[in-house]
């Protein structure tokens, strides 16, 4: 017994290490074009608007996508749509490289954004039906963790190459290292084979027991469940409120506290940092409290009360510095028991499906936050970046109870 509780962590190691690295790379990509628009815009004249429309296709065409994509992993099996995928994102990353206008620039944006759409559907696929229930927590953390960790080193790394180089070399070097990550993917292959029979199966054997009148099991059956879309709309809020704070937050604090941009930035890695070690702690709390919408409650209005504070204008260096690292961890400390209550949420046999349409509130999030925010500091009103983040976390604590009671209710 022992041997097969070795054998089986072990190789859910394996498979969380192969899914975490292609997840990381994925957030990696979400961050290799921005750093380079001082450079985008020195070589083509463009201004900022239009370098900001990029990321506005980047994130649209990636929640078209996913919402497709999941689909096509119930259909086909998440290995074969994850390669795909990560092949695209090289593929993204040499259409840059090579750009000698903005047609280029905007079809590298809508390449990447195809590539960046498939990662939800795929992971979550897999790790719910490769890991062992009990690992679960810790392989939700671990996948956070490495999006963090790709959100950290993107700006670092393109600036570096940068530098050193030229924006070319910087995007062909992002290339060959997705590429390289493909290769690590491909060797670890057999690790990430999904029995798409065998998931068929499953849903249709619950979906008898649960349907006596042997009503058949439909594609779309799930997309008339109301805990889909509120799960949908969940991860719109967090990843607008998330998304708000990346794009504005150093400028929100040079307008309310005179803070240099660049001091802004750093506050910007602790919240990264604070984020990838929230997830560490959130896995060891969800595993062992089992209340997720408790730990999400808790976290969110922590989070909300910092935010209100920094609104104020009158906190000192020390205490931006604290609210930062806090709202960090408790992004990161509610991450797993989301995903926990995600999936519990989630009807058997339909994951991919489900994330697919559920993790592309994600990236419409991240699409329209920016525009809004932006638009309420154009107008001198830089405080309500924080009281709006405020009130999405406000939004997410009430619809998280809400999903909570719906997916109880499924499971009585």
């Amino acid at each position: 017994m022992t041997i097969a509780l070795t054998s089986r962590r072990a190789s859910d190691v394996r498979v969380i290490g192969l899914i975490s690295l292609a997840h990381g790379s994925s957030h990696f990509f979400h961050l290799i074009l921005p750093p380079m628009f001082p450079w985008l815009k020195a070589e083509f004249g463009f201004n900022y608007a239009e370098l900001g429309l990029l990321m506005t296709i980047f994130f649209v065409v990636s929640c078209m996508v996913q919402a497709a994509s999941g689909f096509l992993v119930d259909r086909i099996g998440a290995r074969p749509v994850l390669f795909a995928g990560v092949g695209l994102l090289a593929l993204a990353a040499l259409t840059y490289s090579q750009s000698n206008g903005y047609a280029m620039l905007v079809l590298g944006a809508v390449i990447a954004g195809c590539g960046n759409g498939v990662f939800h559907p795929v992971d979550y696929t897999l790790i719910n039906h490769k890991i062992s229930p009990s690992n679960l927590p810790y392989a939700y953390s671990v996948h956070g963790v490495t999006g963090y960790l790709g959100w950290a080193a993107a700006p670092a790394f393109m600036v570096a190459m940068t530098t050193v180089f030229d924006w070319r070399i910087a995007f062909l070097a992002a290339a060959a290292l997705e590429a390289s990550i493909l290769l690590m993917l491909w060797l670890g292959r057999d690790r990430l084979v999904d029995d798409v029979q065998a998931r068929r199966q499953e849903s249709e054997t619950k979906h008898a027991a649960n349907n006596p009148s042997g009503t058949p099991l439909s594609t779309f059956g799930f997309m008339r469940l109301p805990v889909v879309w509120l799960c949908w709309i969940f991860f719109f809020f967090s990843m607008a409120a998330t998304s708000g704070l990346q794009s504005f937050a150093p400028t929100a604090l040079f307008e309310i506290y005179d803070l240099a941009v660049s001091s802004g930035n750093y506050y910007l890695t602790l919240l990264s940092m604070g984020g990838a070690g929230g997830m560490l702690l959130g896995a060891y709390l969800a595993t062992r409290l089992k209340v997720p919408e408790r730990i999400i409650t808790i976290c969110f209005t922590v989070n909300i009360v910092m935010g209100l504070l920094l609104a104020t204008g009158i906190l000192p260096t020390e205490i931006i510095v604290i609210a930062f690292i806090v709202i960090g961890l408790g992004l990161g400390i509610a991450a797993p028991s989301r995903d926990l209550m995600i999936r519990a949420a989630t009807p058997s046999g339909a994951s991919g499906r489900v994330y697919g349409i559920v993790y592309s509130g994600i990236d419409l999030g991240a699409a329209i936050s920016p525009l809004v925010f932006g638009i309420l500091l154009d107008i001198g009103m830089p405080k309500l970046l924080f009281i709006g983040v405020a009130l999405l976390q406000l939004m997410i604590i009430l619809i998280g109870f809400k999903v909570s009671n719906l997916s109880a209710s499924k499971s009585a």
